[in-house]
């Protein structure tokens, strides 16, 4: 199976000088296509950034970041713009959603963004919604939705734009515990289609139960990297036992 994503010796530093922080010291990471990998890990250790520059969205100080094959870094800023909205989707913690705009509106806006018309461009947002279980709900302002609706809502404008591969940042960290699961279930729905996926994320038990392949990351460095059972019943490293018993999983 090839790669979807493929990181190698990839550095990331914030700042500079006696203030500079390292968010990644020379990650190398692969997800393959077809793929759901998890990313685990502390606060801090620079899950974000990882698949920020993954996605194109930050530019690495060191390394090599390819996305289907195509070196990211080599692109011009309106290419690398064009390739990131045709292959990538990206959930971000924040919803993001456009307060004066419908669900379906939202979801819509990169559509039409892209050149597609008004008609074609809320019927696909329709159906998004309708993927991710909030189909009746199109129509509505994001006041008027939950959290865990808002999310989906996000989510629906990710899928809308069939891309290539998924990425989740954190996407349940702002709703409140009983709005979790049925985030949660979206995600695990989308995997049925085969999707690729690389999710941040600090729910234990689903990163145990839903993913192929877990990656525990540490002070900016890929620590140890698994099957979900092997990583979660056999860690090698203890930084990965402690984080997991502090987890309580």
């Amino acid at each position: 199976m090839s790669a979807a994503v493929a990181l190698s010796g990839v550095v990331k530093t914030y700042g500079r000088g006696s203030t500079a922080v390292s968010a990644l010291r020379g990650a190398d990471l692969e997800v393959r296509e077809g793929e759901l990998l998890m990313l685990v890990g502390p606060s801090g250790c620079g899950k974000t950034t990882l698949i920020s520059v993954a996605a194109g969205i930050l530019e690495p100080n060191e390394g090599d970041v390819r996305l289907f094959g195509r070196d990211l870094r080599a692109m011009k800023d309106r290419e690398l713009v064009r390739f990131r909205g045709e292959r990538v989707g990206f959930v971000f913690q924040a919803f993001n959603l456009l307060p004066t705009l419908t669900a379906a509106e939202n979801v819509a806006v990169p559509l039409l963004i892209r050149g597609e018309s008004r008609r074609a461009a809320l019927r696909r947002a329709d159906e998004a919604l309708e993927r991710v279980g909030i189909g009746g709900r199109g129509r509505s302002l994001p006041s008027q939705l939950s959290g865990g609706q808002q999310q989906r809502v996000a989510i629906a404008r990710a899928v809308a734009m069939n891309p290539k591969v998924m990425l989740f940042d954190e996407v349940t960290s702002a709703l409140d515990p009983e709005l979790v699961n049925e985030v949660l279930n979206v995600i695990k729905d989308l995997t049925q289609d085969g999707m690729t996926m690389l999710l941040v994320t600090h729910e234990m038990k689903f990163a145990f139960e839903v993913s192929d392949r877990v990656v525990f990351m540490n002070q900016g460095r890929i620590e140890e990297e698994g099957p979900p059972e092997e990583l979660f019943r056999r860690p090698k490293s203890q930084r990965l036992a402690e984080f997991l018993k502090s987890s309580k999983f």
